[in-house]
């Protein structure tokens, strides 16, 4: 097993923020330029969000499948073809003559990206020793935050500089590096043992899952929550692009800095939700969430930037209690269980993500607000009926999952 101050372990972490670094920034980079694909392709701001939808879409889809291919080709080779070819994908995409073209390679990035989220977690579950991987997935989930704002930021400057093509094209050879330095750096396998896939007893143990009532209600806000959040992120953009605010697509990428009290609230909030208890502690930040939404109502750009940061402070703490709360729920096949969750994650991301442009397009920020304030409201309902929920004592757990 791989111990902490090791050599093995300085490697297992590099290759894993790597890892995460790379997927989230490709993933995401795109998301401040949704304006200018707009006015670009000559497109609606619903269809330019696609951009990110087609992409959460497939990975909600394929990373059903990701872990049983793993269990029977093993963890690091999956997890590096998947940096390889998103990457790659993502260093061609620019060249795509037309939308059509340019989402059919983003949704095969999706596909790609699938690889990487649960078969990392179930590689650090086998390879570290259980004192070591609390700071290991600590570390991963980091390079996913950190990655998820630079693509964002270096995205944006370069845009600026040299145009989007340029821009994503840098974009993805800096993930093709990050596939190097993952290939190079993890160690291989030494407590894997490969099992054939078995496609029925994979559909049993996801009908379990969703016939558990706690376990659902979990899923659910799951696809509330991050369908608000990529929401929220998607047309902001649009709106502080336009009059009066005018921002350049390179300070747009600068006000995603706010994502980084998601690297504080996550920590803060999944420990003190462990002093005075899950049910306690989120409806609390779901609330936090609502509020900082209804903030950014108001015109001046502080007051805009502070309520996103309380709503990205409340999501990124609701997350961290969700994704830790399923991994208690589940009383087996906890991998399975993760993958539901995050199907749902992603499929709210796609399927709100892309809904909030047309509020955007009939009343501006304002639709866009009344639509997310909707869903929160429901999911503040649905995180009263979690208080009530009868607990089930588990003493494993699921590491915090990062977007």
């Amino acid at each position: 097993m791989i111990l902490r101050g090791t050599p093995a372990f300085r490697r297992t972490n590099l290759a894993l923020f790597s890892a995460g670094f790379a997927t989230f920034a490709l993933m995401y980079c795109v998301q401040p330029l949704l304006p200018l694909f707009a006015r670009e392709f000559h497109i609606s701001a619903a269809v330019s969000s696609l951009a990110i939808s087609s992409v959460t879409a497939s990975v909600a889809v394929a990373i059903l499948l990701a872990g049983s291919v793993s269990e029977a080709w093993g963890r690091k080779p999956v997890m590096t073809a998947s940096m390889f070819a998103s990457a790659a994908l993502t260093t061609l995409s620019p060249l795509a003559p037309g939308w059509g073209s340019f989402l059919g390679m983003r949704t095969l990035e999706g596909l790609a990206f699938s690889g990487l989220p649960a078969v990392a977690m179930a590689y650090l579950s086998e390879e570290m020793h259980p004192s070591s991987v609390g700071l290991a997935m600590g570390l991963y989930v980091g390079g996913t935050a950190v990655g998820g704002l630079s693509g964002r930021l270096l995205i944006g400057l370069l845009t600026d500089w040299q145009g989007w093509r340029f821009a994503l094209g840098v974009v993805g050879g800096i993930g093709l590096l990050a596939a190097f330095i993952f290939w190079r750096s993890l160690p291989r396998s030494a407590h894997f043992h490969a099992r054939p896939m078995h496609t029925g007893a994979l559909l049993k143990s996801f009908a379990h899952h969703l016939s558990e009532p706690g376990l659902r209600l979990l899923f659910v806000e799951g696809f509330l929550l991050m369908g608000a959040f990529v929401s929220v992120y998607n047309y902001i953009g649009f709106r502080l692009t336009a009059a009066p605010y005018l921002l350049t697509h390179a300070q747009v990428g600068f006000v995603f800095a706010v994502y980084l009290v998601g690297t504080v609230s996550s920590a803060w909030v999944g420990h003190l939700a462990g002093r005075l208890g899950r049910r306690n502690v989120f409806w609390f930040v779901v609330a936090l969430m609502l509020v900082g939404l209804l903030i950014t109502l108001l015109k001046p750009l502080v007051v805009i930037i502070l309520g996103l940061t309380i709503f990205t402070f409340g999501f990124f703490g609701a997350h961290s209690v969700l994704s830790s709360w399923v991994g208690l729920r589940a009383q087996h096949s906890k991998a399975q269980a993760s993958s539901l969750y995050l199907f749902f994650y992603y499929l709210g991301s796609s399927i709100a993500g892309t809904a909030g442009g047309y509020f955007w397009k009939l009343y501006g920020w304002v639709g866009v607000v009344m639509f997310l304030s909707g869903l929160l409201l429901i999911a503040l309902g649905v995180s009263l009926r979690l208080v009530r929920l009868q607990p089930i004592t588990s003493v494993a757990t699921v590491p915090p999952l990062s977007l």
